[in-house]
């Protein structure tokens, strides 16, 4: 039978379900809403689509380093408890896999790779099906070459570096704790920019701008001379380096010495060159929305619901 536009669009208001999925449900179902309504929820359309609204801000990050290349994911959902939950703890890590694996360009790409008997989409929605609640794929990040990975507090922060040095020197014990070192660097002191080459020209000039102003603002240097101060705003951005710069920060395990010493020393230790190439570092929910509901009503209205 014809399937009518308007039909399909009162299917759509009661299950928020794509457009194509409720004319192929209404065509299946011969036109009987009640019908289309229970294809819809047997293929997890209905379940997955009502929720795709709902805050999620919670889940976790993971990254792993594998032999040729390193990985990180963040998955979100609605509440904290999901991340301990195993079938999305095993979805996650699974999820890495294939990023490894099949190397999509973003996540939209992402959701069409391969992922069991279906597609990562489909695995998806099976799982919001069984959690019953929002979940979403956010970002990843992959590296190839060699890399470290580090995880913290469960999947609070994860972080991904690629390092430039030979099989030799990254095949070594010491340069897999010294890769983890340098990770959790990252994810402790959150620098910016990878080094001072990185930190872009308005950046500095702004930098240099709030220096000059402070001086201004200062009875002891207020009165010298431009050259003067000029020289002393120039002076002043190594602070700004040592906070901002991955590689002039002081080394958390060695306040002693800085991050570029850190690196030279344990190239010298392990007779070769090391150099680090690039980093990410995620924080699980970061910029998101929050839920701001309170739990104890959230459960009483579902009672009463």
């Amino acid at each position: 039978m014809a399937i009518s536009a308007k039909d399909v669009m009162e299917l759509r208001k009661q299950t928020d379900c794509g457009m194509m999925e409720c004319k192929k449900a209404l065509t299946q179902a011969d036109g009987d809403f009640a019908k289309a309504i229970e294809i819809l929820r047997e293929q997890g359309l209905a379940t997955a689509s009502k929720k795709a609204g709902r805050i999620a801000a919670e889940g976790m990050v993971y990254a792993v380093a594998f032999e040729n290349c390193a990985v990180m994911v963040e998955v979100n959902a609605e509440t904290d408890f999901v991340a301990k939950n195993d079938k999305f703890v095993d979805f996650t890590k699974e999820l890495a896999g294939v990023i490894a694996e099949q190397a999509p360009a973003d996540v939209d790409a992402l959701m069409t790779c391969k992922m069991g008997e279906g597609t990562v989409d489909d695995a998806l929605k099976a799982l919001i099906l069984v959690i019953k609640e929002n979940i979403k794929v956010r970002r990843f990040a992959r590296y190839e070459g060699h890399c470290s990975a580090y995880v913290h507090g469960g999947g609070t922060h994860g972080v991904i570096v690629k390092f430039e040095t030979s099989d030799e020197v990254a095949a070594k014990p010491e340069f897999v704790a010294f890769g983890k070192d340098i990770a959790m660097q990252i994810a402790a002191a959150n620098p910016t920019y990878l080094n001072q080459e990185a930190v872009p020209a308005d950046v500095l000039a702004k930098e240099k701008e709030i220096v000059l102003a402070q001086m201004a603002n200062d009875p002891k240097t207020a009165n010298k001379p431009d050259a003067i101060k000029e020289k002393m705003a120039i002076g002043k951005l190594g602070k700004f380096y040592k906070e901002n710069c991955l590689m002039d920060q002081a080394f958390i395990k060695d306040g002693s010495m800085d991050v570029t010493k850190y690196v030279a020393a344990t190239a010298k230790e392990l007779g070769g060159d090391i150099k680090v190439v690039e980093y990410t570092h995620y924080i699980k929910g970061e910029g998101l929305e929050k839920r701001n509901e309170d739990f104890a009503a959230e459960v009483a209205a579902a009672i009463k619901g």
